[in-house]
């Protein structure tokens, strides 16, 4: 039975959905005012992997991911490039799909955005505010009364006292405590706005999750995911909105992914470690970032290095080229009660653990370079297509373009590959030694064969 690491209760706990065969996940996608970075990446690549494992498994998955569109950084970007908001944030939203396609992530079922489920908040806020968990503050306002909701502090663990000492806290003189956040803002001057029994104004950034995921997943849903820095305020805050309003549990598993680091520092603009994914794209083929990200488990830090991605980018040639020298179906479903896969299942179940997925998928391609059985060949293709990996013929991954100025092209090195056809035939075996050398030092293997030659990148 899968196990996943709930956040809320701080253990593995055995996954057992509120409906037979149905499960109900929502993640907290992105704001779209810039491109998507690694952090992004990884929360992407993470949550796609949970929903093919849980599909796998013969689950029916009602997956939702949202787009935040409306932010007080959306706002003063637009402001600073003299563009509408509608222009900004749907710009952003295609380059994040081109994104999200690049490293193989498959679109979820729904990916509602903020500006477009303000009703259903503001309906949540009139519960709350119906609840006595909800006032409209001096200022227009309306906030959520934190002291009055008996959880709060059940996700993250801190105490009241704890974040009354200063932790994170907001100083508004409005509200009737610096632990209270808003709901709802009042229209400022030049910024868009929509109609409430509260006057004007637009949504607070963490009802829109509350809103959208009762709507789309009910008040009582299985799983809800994000990163690790969104655990508190916004998961926290989630909680006491949804479960102040409906009176009943918000998600049963809360799951967040570890942070991301550059060479073992925290990433951010400040430090100038801060990486786009299409920065990182230009340098890396898109499977091996997906493969660098699965390959260390959700929840540990991922540290993101050029030694790290290039580790990567030769482990994933190894199964690659086990592939290569046996013919294997491309597509066909996984024989689960094959050794590897078993190992695989078990590995999956253990809360997602890739990292020992990874590893079965190893001990399988050693097996099929000893043996060089298609059948095997067959099954790692098809148990690395379970996380979105080794789909591509073999030949056109190990050829791949080069992604530096310094790496040969493929016409290059064909090229040189028939100048060397040409000095064998010829006897002249000392230029034939010397060019294998030659490509070889630039990072390309030559494999010779009764069939002629073949070529890879080291």
């Amino acid at each position: 039975m899968l196990r996943i690491y709930n956040s809320l209760t701080r253990e593995k706990q055995s996954f057992v959905p509120n409906e037979p065969g149905k499960v109900g996940m929502y993640v907290c996608g992105m704001t779209v005012y810039d491109l998507c970075h690694l952090g992004h990446a990884r929360v992407l690549v993470v949550f796609d992997m949970v929903q093919r494992w849980l599909r796998e498994s013969g689950l029916d998955v009602t997956y939702v991911r949202n787009i935040t569109d409306i932010d007080d950084k959306i706002i003063a970007r637009a402001l600073e490039n003299k563009e509408s908001i509608s222009d900004l944030t749907n710009r952003f939203i295609r380059l994040m799909d081109q994104d999200a396609t690049a490293l193989g992530v498959e679109k979820p079922q729904y990916e509602p955005r903020a500006t477009e489920y303000v009703p259903q908040m503001l309906s949540l806020i009139g519960l709350l505010e119906k609840n006595g968990l909800a006032y409209q503050a001096a200022d227009g306002d309306v906030n959520f009364s934190v002291r009055k909701f008996p959880g709060y502090g059940k996700l993250s663990g801190k105490s009241l006292d704890d974040l009354r000492a200063g932790e994170r806290v907001e100083v508004d003189t409005a509200k009737q405590d610096p632990l209270d956040f808003v709901l709802w803002k009042h229209a400022k001057a030049g910024e868009p706005f929509w109609s409430s029994p509260w006057g004007n104004g637009r949504p607070g950034w963490h009802i829109e999750c509350s809103a959208m995921s009762s709507d789309l997943l009910g008040q009582h849903f299985d799983i809800h995911g994000g990163g690790q820095d969104l655990q508190f305020p916004h998961h926290e805050n989630e909680i006491a909105q949804s479960e102040g309003a409906h009176n009943c549990d918000f998600a049963n598993f809360w799951m967040h992914n570890g942070f991301v680091r550059v060479d073992d520092e925290k990433m951010s603009k400040s430090l100038g470690n801060f990486f786009t994914i299409r920065e990182i794209l230009k340098k890396y083929d898109a499977e091996v970032v997906r493969f660098f990200i699965l390959r260390a488990h959700y929840r540990s830090p991922l540290n993101y290095s050029d030694v790290h991605l290039d580790d990567a980018r030769h482990a994933l040639a190894r199964l690659y080229t086990a592939l290569k020298a046996v013919a294997a179906d491309s597509v066909q479903p996984v024989d689960w009660s094959e050794k590897h896969a078993v190992r695989f299942r078990k590995a999956m179940d253990d809360d997602f653990n890739t990292p020992e997925a990874c590893a079965v998928l190893f001990d399988l391609a050693a097996e099929i370079n000893r043996g060089k059985s298609p059948v095997l060949a067959t099954q790692l293709r098809s148990l690395a297509g379970v996380l979105g990996l080794l789909q591509r013929e073999p030949q056109l991954f190990l050829q791949a373009s080069p992604k530096s100025a310094e790496e040969l092209s493929v016409e290059s090195i064909e090229a040189l590959i028939a100048d060397r056809v040409l000095a064998k035939r010829e006897k002249n075996f000392a230029e034939s030694d010397r060019i294998r050398s030659d490509l070889l030092a630039a990072g390309v293997v030559l494999e010779d064969s009764a069939q002629g030659t073949t070529w890879r990148r080291a």
